[in-house]
């Protein structure tokens, strides 16, 4: 079992910052790839980011591209999503995920993802 707990979220003006994180349990955290996902009120929810367990290898949504950053510090079994430039569109509930499968190359799909956070609220003012 994995367990997963986001941190970070917030109210922020646009063209602000947010740091994301989320905290994994177990001693496995490093074999495994992970997401980030949003979901917007009346919307499905959609990929963000994800990154390989080496975190050489990562993956972008193209609306965050050149915006957001993930990256993982696997001696602290976390996984970080740094926000820049932040819009009013990315308003939504960001929900970390863990893909025991595919650690190598990270999949931009939710259906790899075994394991999920509860979601943290990110809400961009105009």
């Amino acid at each position: 079992q994995v367990q997963l707990v986001e941190s970070g979220g917030g109210l922020v003006q646009a063209g602000g910052s947010l740091r994301l994180a989320c905290a994994a349990s177990g001693r496995a955290f490093m074999r495994y790839a992970m997401g980030w996902f949003r979901q917007a009120p009346g919307k499905e929810r959609e990929f963000v980011a994800a990154i390989a367990w080496s975190g050489l290898n990562t993956r972008y949504a193209d609306s965050v591209k050149g915006r957001f950053t993930i990256s993982r510090d696997n001696a602290k079994n976390t996984v970080y999503l740094q926000m820049s430039s932040l819009k009013p569109e990315d308003t939504a509930v960001y929900s970390c995920a863990a893909d025991t499968a595919h650690y190598i190359v990270p999949q931009t799909t939710s259906g790899p993802y075994n394991y999920w956070g509860q979601g943290t609220q990110v809400t961009v003012s105009s």
